[in-house]
């Protein structure tokens, strides 16, 4: 039981450490900038806009790309409703902490991983390394941002890995 308030007391610690939320600046500007660059809306948009007018290999990309966020929604839903962990206190996203209060694991950490996962199976290279530059900034833009903990993107990271290797595995 002690490691484990050790675990949580290191969480706390780090997570404040890159905590930006409440210093304005450049910096700030551009993790607001990268965590909602992670919002579903915006994504499926993108999916259904890519459906429609995308070439055979991007519709492909798509398809695969709304059932991992579909796979990944339902994973971190089930996950956030088993532990119930509250946000870190704060004022920032204050449409997310309505929306859902429950920060365990990160649904947009889950959500970029699972797309980069994707992208590392079907390339091309280009778009490859974007993702794979691209989602580990979502996730730590959202502890940034103040409206998660470290603990919350890495375990949203091991989920959006599983999703995107279960649905390149169903896929294949």
């Amino acid at each position: 039981m002690n490691a484990l308030r050790e675990a949580a007391a290191l969480d706390a610690r780090l997570t404040t450490r890159l905590r930006i939320a409440e210093k304005p600046g450049p910096l700030r500007n551009v993790a607001i900038l990268l965590a909602h660059s992670g919002d579903s809306p915006l994504w499926l948009a993108g999916f259904l806009l890519t459906l429609w007018l995308g070439s055979d290999f991007w519709k492909h990309e798509a398809r695969l790309d709304l059932i991992g966020v579909a796979a990944t929604a339902i994973l971190v839903q089930a996950l956030k409703l088993a532990f119930r962990r509250q946000r870190p206190a704060g004022e920032w996203g204050q449409g997310y902490r309505k929306i859902d209060p429950h920060s365990f694991p990160s649904g947009h950490a889950a959500r970029a991983v699972m797309l980069a996962v994707i992208a590392v199976a079907l390339g091309p290279v280009w778009w490859t390394a974007l993702m794979l530059i691209w989602a580990p900034l979502v996730a730590l833009s959202r502890v940034a941002m103040g409206v998660h903990y470290l603990s919350d993107v890495v375990a949203g990271i091991i989920c959006g890995v599983i999703c995107g290797i279960g649905v390149l595995g169903i896929a294949a």
